[in-house]
């Protein structure tokens, strides 16, 4: 079965038992014929593909939640916008979802502002901002538990190759990044295709990052993709001043709110030299981003060396196997390379001092990535998405 999963209340724990021939005390029973309705809040809906969609409507926040597997067979478990939460178990998993909704608290009268994110036409109907949790499933489901929780936020900020993917078979690092955290800390994934510093801010998706930024949050920050665009006059940022100056904006911002800051360089594009090695398309940028670091004493985790390992270990070839539409597709990736890439990221956070360092789970194992796990071997297939839809920029 294929699920999707979204809850009612954001204070009472909800229990949804599949098992029909079983009653079980405060167990709410689903028929698998239970079609999603307003009326009743939860239910199976038609735009399953070749597995199933279960949802039930739920308010932003944090949630808790207990899968039990109906078989011994492995169980892939998923989120929201295909975020990958638990991979291949047959024991019964827990992970913690953030849930949102582009809504802001009102700005008073007469102060800028506005009154919600200004999303784009390929979030409209994005299961990452409407009301409900949304759980995917490879393999067979008895029960979920769902309890809202107060969990530390690893907030996301950033462009497509940090986005959850939708559509075909395009993944990112940021949608992998959850199958690597316990069930302490919930992944809030801002980041959108085609977005630079300056439209993060203009579109309100900083503000609504902020909003759900709390003491003791930790913050992942990477751009440098789309800055680097100057045919995109709006918003350009050069990377030796401007660039550099937007992310010392949004460290202090992230700063005098609590939060930890943590600095990520962009992952290379395929760009293969004719001596095998991969050639920098980002020009400046991941320097930027470095001396930002150094200067403020922020954490890095450099993506722009660790794909330039990744890609070189695989070769020219073999490296298109990490990249989506098939590898036709330079820049943005498949399950395969989001899934390493997000394993790099992991290792970073395990590496920062910092009580997040605790909540990486103790199955992610050092990756050599000279000597990367073999693309044809990997076995986690992504769940029904909409039709191949390349992502904003590039």
């Amino acid at each position: 079965m294929v699920g999707l999963f979204v809850a009612t209340s954001a204070t009472a724990q909800k229990r949804f038992d599949f098992a029909t021939d079983v009653d079980r005390p405060g167990w709410q029973r689903v028929a698998p014929d239970t079609a999603y309705a307003d009326a009743i809040g939860y239910g199976f809906e038609p735009d399953g593909g070749d597995g199933a969609l279960f949802s039930v409507a739920i308010a932003e926040g944090d949630y808790r939640v207990t899968v039990w597997p109906a078989s011994s067979a492995p169980l892939t478990v998923w989120a929201e916008t295909r975020r990958l939460m638990r991979r291949a178990t047959n024991a019964p998993v827990q992970f913690t979802v953030n849930v949102r909704q582009p809504g802001l608290q009102p700005v008073p009268a007469n102060a800028p502002g506005g009154s919600a994110v200004r999303l784009n036409a390929r979030e409209q109907g994005s299961r990452s901002w409407d009301d409900r949790l949304t759980l995917g499933f490879h393999g067979p489901v008895a029960r979920i538990e769902i309890e809202p929780v107060t969990a530390t936020r690893l907030i996301l900020l950033g462009d497509s190759t940090v986005a959850d993917q939708a559509g075909g078979d395009y993944a990112s690092w940021g949608q992998m990044l959850p199958r690597f955290l316990d069930d302490g800390v919930s992944v809030a994934n801002h980041a959108e295709s085609g977005e630079t510093l300056k439209s993060f801010l203009t579109g309100l998706r900083l503000d609504k990052a902020l909003s759900q930024l709390r003491p003791g949050d930790v913050v992942l920050i990477q751009f440098g993709h789309n800055d680097s665009k100057a045919q995109w006059p709006q918003t350009y940022a050069e990377a030796g001043t401007t660039f550099r100056a937007y992310l010392r904006v949004y460290l202090e911002e992230v700063r005098r709110r609590g939060g930890s800051p943590v600095l990520v360089t962009s992952p290379h594009r395929r760009t293969f030299g004719a001596d095998g090695r991969i050639t920098n398309s980002h020009g400046g940028y991941p320097d930027a981003v470095r001396a930002v670091a150094r200067e403020q004493s922020v954490p890095l985790i450099d993506l722009t060396m660790a794909s330039a390992r990744l890609y070189e270990a695989l070769g020219a070839e073999r490296a298109r196997l990490a990249f989506a539409n098939e590898g036709n597709d330079a820049t943005h990736h498949n399950a395969y390379g989001a899934y390493i890439l997000a394993a790099v990221i992991a290792e970073g956070l395990r590496d920062l001092d910092d009580p997040i360092a605790g909540h990486v789970t103790t199955d992610l194992h050092l990756l050599d990535l000279d000597n990367p796990p073999p693309p044809e071997q990997f076995d986690v297939r992504l769940i029904p998405a909409r039709p191949i839809e390349s992502p904003s920029g590039s």
